[in-house]
């Protein structure tokens, strides 16, 4: 992957890192990252959406799930608020995020990291192409929760809920982690808060770890995920989430701290 080869590089002297932030155009998992770590200075040299017909239903599938809940301004807002105050940044459209797409709008570019504020799966050159590598933040607890809709299988199967910032490979969510932190959930909370709540934690997290690469330290809080004893998961389908409503409105999920 990507982060080998910085593997032995130190980054402390370096700044803040050069790096192009990917998202679904629009989504809110997106949005909110990209606020939090403009937030702390991390302004991306680019920016790249996918506009596709699959982002949009992944989009209205999310803030679905965040009804009534908070949601971070638009991308292009915050863009509007950075230029006001004269940074300028690159956003590009894309159709997917594949490298045939992506490569020629990156390749000249001397990025230290790609940060995915929620796509789709990517493999390929993309990940091979900056030198400290490509890092997302999963709604999840890895190794336990990979693949989709986190919240939702870990209230199912009573798995502790919280988010991981990790390297990407061509796995899926399989890579190094980074940061990995457990929610605290507690009694009466819902499904749209726990969803929520695991999006503004990811979102923190990718900030962290950027503020830990600002100090080079990324080479000591690495480590590998190891084995799970679940699947890699896919959407929830009705009837799961269904269980999922009760066991919350029941308070029946193992992991409550109060």
């Amino acid at each position: 992957m990507g982060a080998l080869k910085g593997h032995c590089t130190r980054q402390a002297d370096m700044g803040k890192p050069v790096f192009a932030y990917l998202l679904l155009k629009e989504h809110p998992y997106g949005r909110e990252m990209l606020s939090q770590i403009l937030s702390e200075g991390f302004v991306p040299a680019i920016i790249i959406s996918e506009d596709s017909a699959i982002g949009d239903e992944e989009r209205e599938k999310f803030l679905k799930r965040i009804e009534g809940l908070r949601v971070a301004p638009t991308i292009e807002s915050q863009l509007e608020e950075l230029s006001n105050s004269g940074i300028n940044v690159i956003h590009k459209t894309v159709s997917i995020h594949n490298s045939e797409q992506v490569m020629p709008m990156i390749q000249d570019m001397d990025l230290d990291l790609i940060v995915f504020g929620g796509t789709r799966i990517i493999r390929g050159e993309i990940l091979d192409y900056p030198k400290f590598g490509v890092i997302n933040s999963h709604p999840g607890l890895l190794p336990d929760c990979r693949g989709s809709a986190s919240p939702a299988w870990s209230v199912y199967h009573d798995i502790p809920i919280g988010s991981t910032t990790h390297f990407c490979d061509n796995g899926v969510d399989t890579g190094d982690i980074l940061l990995r932190r457990e929610l605290a959930v507690q009694r009466g909370m819902t499904y749209e808060d726990l969803c929520h709540a695991t999006l503004v934690l990811s979102g923190i997290l990718m900030k962290e770890a950027l503020m830990e690469w600002t100090k080079g330290r990324w080479e000591e809080i690495r480590y590998k995920q190891g084995d799970s004893v679940w699947p890699t998961f896919r959407n929830a389908p009705d009837d799961v989430l269904e269980v999922v409503q009760q066991k919350l409105e029941n308070e029946e999920y193992e992991h409550y701290v109060d």
